[in-house]
């Protein structure tokens, strides 16, 4: 059967490839790239029809343009390729609601057939723009210190953060807040002694009062009443909002300030009897630390960086008790509703996630203990501020060092101008799209809070993760941020079929990324009608400017009907990779208020009935059944879905659980395909290093595999090799070959290693020990306990099914009548 091969046809390989000029170029990959007409057909395709948008992918040409965006009078569009332009008349017609607009003077002067300005370039679908007459400051830094950690961990830490200080720009503001029985805000600025504000951990305060008690005005930007988060004018130095008390610039004194009060950082010193935890008030700290960046720079960029070593166990926003006796809540307690402080902790974390959210602040957690921290409670903090997670076992582990480090990643000089040299990250992000009215926006998964906004005919009255607006407030974002986003088409068949006969006869759109140019009149118009989605997102650039990005996507509708031409042209626009995403995104968004089990149903009833649409076969017949090879890896994609950590909660805790969805829902599409399916590359003697099956049967004595699993890289030596290496035939000359396949993984791990965040659990593992448990249980269990030929690679000693009987049993359902 064709659907049991891992790999595809040169011709589904050209598709794939085509797919990614256009994530190369946009920065955006849909599900189907073709779509159906009507909402009747578009609910007989089974998979949603939706899209991966990385805002800040970084794009070579044209370099950011210096000067602001012309926006259609009638939708607020901007300028794209695929406006008709009359030369003559110097108008130019939006394809989202057909309003005829005027050029503004010094466009209309100049512009021509030969002379067009970047955004009006076919190929320059995705334009950028460096907004004029604004200023978004200079970036905000608060770094928030647990200090109840042990001595030879705050040691560590300290010493991370010292050298994170000399990675900022020197123009960025610096703060410091520590927390263990109580919190304290360091004002660096004092420089005759240490000084600090303490406030009881146990306490939850109002801004206002945290205001009162810092002895700080809060600053007042200027009146804006747009829903988009808008950066604040730095002309006010700011200094009567605790800028200069509080908060220091890197370059004039802050970084030397905070390393002084670091040296001199000493363990939280509040007793802790044996049979109890530390007080840790983990939820006082978080949210007097957003009160003053509320106060000192609201609707700025800031990140709120904070470092937990445990739970907390004080004040609003605890997890458990302070007493040992009382256990951290399990996934057996949540689901049951019996995990005590859960419900109490979780809303106390999504009021401080508004707030931050509201004033454009990001909040990263680095929680790094044996134990679990309350991830789980506080992951809202994180999603809706756009911030960074990283999960480790200690402050000590280079997992945490290095993406600390990387965190503070800049762009490099040969980069695009305006980009080179500065940090990688975004501020204050938000998005807003607009679509052409045949279809709407059912919502989006992915680190993003809503902004409530439902401005034109844009949203769908369905919603799939955060639905009901057509913008969403991003926070913080990187060039691997990526937002999924979910369509629905609104026209019914017959709607549809007289808006591609009016559209015969009257204006067409342009389709394909370029232009009908005319003088006078329109001409050149297309055969059918298109669809049309604009991805306007703003953000403060690391430099301080306000930028705003412009992705315009175009696409074709398939036919009316349900014939084999339309199931054809569908098949072909397919994009399995995508499309597996889009539905992992959807999956974990319902695990949080379904059970599992439903959820897995639903997986499986929509895979059957997908293959059950585009498959060839005899009904009744599963031996005749023949998968397109557009779908070739999308049911063993859903195979792996099912088996992973993301759905299958064994073994795990639920911080881990919450560590691993949150990952997932905003990373990139082949980084997520990562999580989803493994990679899995054999070294061995008979032949190069080679992807082989994510299966047992590839689990061989003689060779090596190097297995991403995006969390973790690990390097298993089979039995044979690991003892030929325990007895040291790789230090002698005769046997260089073998040092050489014994060095190959490793190096390749390394590559792998140099380019991910968070950094991943590097282990190195033999055959039949411990640790290689991290390897086997991601492999097709294709031989188990109990199969026949227990020869033919890995045991396993499982009850999960195999990918051939899972396809077995898929091919009988399809087929069914």
């Amino acid at each position: 059967c064709t659907c049991k091969k891992e790999t595809t046809t040169n011709k589904s390989s050209m598709q794939g490839e085509e797919f990614l000029l256009q994530e190369e170029r946009d920065g955006v990959r849909l599900s189907w790239n073709v779509w159906p007409s009507s909402r009747l057909e578009a609910t007989r395709i089974v998979v949603p029809i939706g899209c991966l948008y990385t805002p800040l992918r970084p794009i070579m040409h044209p370099p950011p343009l210096g000067y602001d965006p012309i926006r259609c009078n009638g939708c607020g569009a901007l300028l794209n390729p695929y406006c008709q332009v009359d030369y003559r008349t110097k108008l130019w017609s939006c394809p989202f609601c057909l309003s005829r607009n005027h050029f503004p003077p010094h466009y209309a002067e100049n512009i021509t057939e030969t002379n067009l300005p970047a955004e009006l370039i076919p190929q320059f679908t995705t334009v950028e723009y460096e907004l004029q007459g604004r200023s978004g400051g200079s970036p905000v830094f608060i770094f928030c210190i647990d200090t109840c950690l042990p001595e030879n961990e705050l040691d560590e830490l300290k010493d991370s953060i010292q050298q994170t200080l000399n990675l900022l720009p020197e123009d960025a503001l610096v703060g410091l807040v520590t927390f263990g029985a109580h919190v304290n805000i360091h004002e660096i600025g004092f420089t005759e002694c240490s000084k600090c504000i303490a406030f009881r951990g146990s306490k939850e305060y109002s801004v206002q009062r945290v205001q009162e008690l810092l002895g700080i005005v809060p600053f007042r930007p200027s009146n804006n009443n747009n829903a988009m988060p808008q950066a604040p004018s730095s002309n006010n130095d700011g200094s009567d909002a605790g800028i200069g008390r509080y908060l220091l610039p890197v370059g004039d004194g802050g970084s030397f300030a905070i390393e002084g009060i670091l040296e001199e950082l000493q363990k939280d010193p509040w007793p802790i009897p044996n049979d109890q935890r530390a007080l840790r008030c983990t939820g006082t700290a978080i949210a007097v630390s957003l009160a003053l960046l509320e106060t000192a720079a609201p609707r700025r960029g800031a990140r709120l960086m904070i470092f937990v070593g445990g739970p907390a166990t004080s004040g609003p926003g605890l997890v458990v008790n302070k007493d040992r006796s009382e256990d951290l809540r399990s996934h057996t307690e949540i689901q049951n509703g019996k995990a005590t402080h859960l419900k109490s902790a979780c809303a106390f974390y999504n009021d401080l996630a508004e707030r931050a959210s509201h004033n454009s602040h990001i909040v990263d957690i680095f929680a790094c203990a044996l134990d679990q921290v309350g991830l789980y409670e506080m992951r809202s903090c994180v999603d809706r501020t756009g911030g960074q997670v990283v999960l480790g076992d200690s402050f000590t582990q280079s997992v945490f060092k290095e993406s600390l480090r990387r965190v503070f990643t800049r762009h490099p000089e040969d980069a695009s101008p305006g980009n080179a040299g500065h940090l990688e990250m975004g501020f204050a992000g938000s998005l807003e799209i607009i679509t052409s009215r045949d279809f709407k926006i059912a919502g989006a998964v992915g680190a993003c809070c809503s902004l409530k906004q439902k401005n034109g005919p844009y949203v769908s009255d369905t919603d799939i993760g955060q639905g009901g607006t057509n913008a969403w407030s991003l926070g913080g974002l990187n060039p691997n941020s990526t937002l999924a986003v979910y369509f629905e088409i609104s026209a019914s068949t017959n709607q549809q079929s007289a808006a591609n006969n009016s559209s015969k006869s009257g204006q067409h759109h342009m389709g394909g990324g370029g232009h009908d140019n005319f003088s006078g009149q329109v001409s050149g118009v297309s055969s059918g009608k298109r669809r049309y989605a604009q991805f306007i997102t703003q953000y403060t650039h690391a430099s301080g400017t306000v930028r705003l990005r412009s992705t315009t996507v175009c696409g074709p509708w398939a036919s009316p009907g349900d014939g084999p031409e339309t199931t054809a042209a569908l098949s072909r626009s397919f994009d399995q990779e995508a499309a597996a995403v889009l539905m992992a995104r959807i999956a974990v968004h319902r695990v949080d208020s379904e059970d599992v089990a439903d959820v897995l149903r639903w997986i499986d009833r929509s895979l059957i009935r997908l293959c059950a649409k585009f498959a060839d076969y005899v009904k009744d017949e599963p031996s005749s059944f023949r998968l397109p090879h557009e779908f070739g890896l999308y049911p063993q994609f859903m195979f792996h879905l099912r088996r992973s950590q993301f759905l299958q909660l064994f073994n795990s805790s639920p911080d881990e659980a919450a560590y691993y969805k949150m990952i997932l829902v905003r990373e990139n599409a082949m980084n997520s395909l990562v999580m989803i399916q493994p990679t899995l590359l054999s070294y061995s003697f008979n032949a190069p290093p080679s992807p082989v099956l994510l299966d047992a049967s590839s689990v061989r004595s003689d060779t090596i595999l190097l297995l991403d699993t995006f969390f973790y890289v690990i390097v298993f030596h089979g039995e044979t090799i690991a003892a030929w290496r325990d007895q040291g035939y790789q230090d002698r000359e005769e046997h260089a070959y073998f040092k050489q396949l014994l060095m190959q993984p490793l190096t390749d791990a390394t590559a792998i290693m140099d380019n991910r965040f968070p950094l991943p659990r590097y282990i190195v593992c033999d055959q039949h020990k411990s640790e290689a448990r991290f390897l086997i249980c991601k492999l097709n269990p294709s031989v188990t306990h109990n199969s026949t030929d227990i020869h033919a690679g890995q045991v396993i000693p499982t009850d999960d099914v195999s990918l051939n009987v899972f396809m077995e049993h898929l091919m009988k359902l399809s087929v069914e009548s």
